[in-house]
Formats: C-alpha cells, structure tokens, sequence
C-alpha cells in the first residue's frame, strides 16, 4: 500500500514556523501562490489589456501592488511575480493563462521559494545587516532584487514595519539562521 503523500513548508514541516528574534517577527508564510509572468516580444499592450481585465496590477519597475485575489511586484523589464492566495489558487498558473494566452509565458513558481513575513516597530536596523537597500527611503511598495548571506531574495516593503522576502526555497534554512542571526544582534 502507498503511503498518502503530504505537502511541506520550505522549512520541512506540516506547519508554517514563526520565530521570534531580538524585536523582530519571523513567519514562514505557505499561502502565497506564486507565478512568474513575462510578456512575449510584441505582445507588451496585449499583457496589459488582460492582466486590467483579469484583475491582475502590473506595477512598474521596483514596485508592488496589491489587488484581490492578485498581487504583483515588478522583477523585470515585462516580467512580474504574480501572488494569490494558495488556497483558492493552489495551480496559479491554470488561473492565468487562460486570461493571458499567447501574450505571456507563465511559469509556476511557488515550490521555487521560500517566503518569509519579517516585521518589527523599526526593520532598518536589520536590514541594513543583512542588504544594501535604503529601507528607510523606500517608499511602501517597494520592491527589489537583493542579496542576504549570498542568496538572491526578492524584498518587498509593505509597510515601515513589515517586509515580505522571497528566497530560494533550497537555502530557507539557511535565510532563516541569517535573519534570526541579525534580528538577535539587535536585542
């Protein structure tokens, strides 16, 4: 007899982790679908007359914008990740590509990540351990590329207080020690 199959966090487990660390929150997050979406040559005004009928943002460059049940931060000159809630859009990529087409390559991206909620009254102080972004000077919304213990991440700003990061899903163990590491630094 087979034995039933059972989906893990990035952190190996049944159940999201949260970590408290010096003045920080750490969450793991296993909500999010996640969805990279890239216009095909050409078809640049076609992607943005589908993504405003399917309801999906596509902010411009270093942004994120929300939306519901979609969010999306920009990654590329055409190119956005595409988050929604896992539970409604566990296969995101079935739920877009039918309003996308031709006009876009759609890649299901969610096992490829780690995500992590990281909040605290003032994050600055630990993030300016861990990355070269100006955090204080980012607006709400910001989105970027960064890098933390030599693994590429994608931070976005919520707000002044909180940060959604994205790792690789093949080093969250390591992200976590890297974040926990710096955020006990502070206590």
């Amino acid at each position: 007899m087979a034995e039933t199959l059972h989906s893990l966090t990035a952190l190996g487990h049944s159940e999201p982790e949260t970590h408290a660390a010096g003045p920080c929150r750490i969450a793991e997050r296993f909500d999010v679908a996640l969805a990279s979406l890239a216009a095909r040559k050409g078809r640049e005004a076609d992607v943005e007359r589908a993504a405003k009928a399917a309801g999906v943002p596509l902010p411009g460059p270093a942004r994120w914008k929300d939306g519901a049940p979609y969010a999306a931060f920009w990654v590329a000159p055409g190119m956005w990740f595409v988050e929604a809630p896992f539970a409604s859009h566990e296969d995101i990529v079935a739920h877009l590509k039918p309003a996308f087409g031709d006009a876009a390559s759609i890649t299901e991206q969610t096992d490829a990540w780690v995500c992590f909620d990281i909040s605290a009254a003032e994050l600055s102080p630990l993030l300016e351990r861990l990355c070269n972004v100006d955090f204080p000077g980012a607006p709400d919304g910001f989105a970027t590329r960064t890098v933390i213990e030599h693994s590429g991440c994608y931070l976005v700003k919520r707000g002044p207080g909180q940060v959604v990061l994205y790792g690789s899903r093949s080093s969250a163990r390591s992200l976590l020690h890297a974040l926990e590491t710096a955020a006990a630094s502070l206590a």
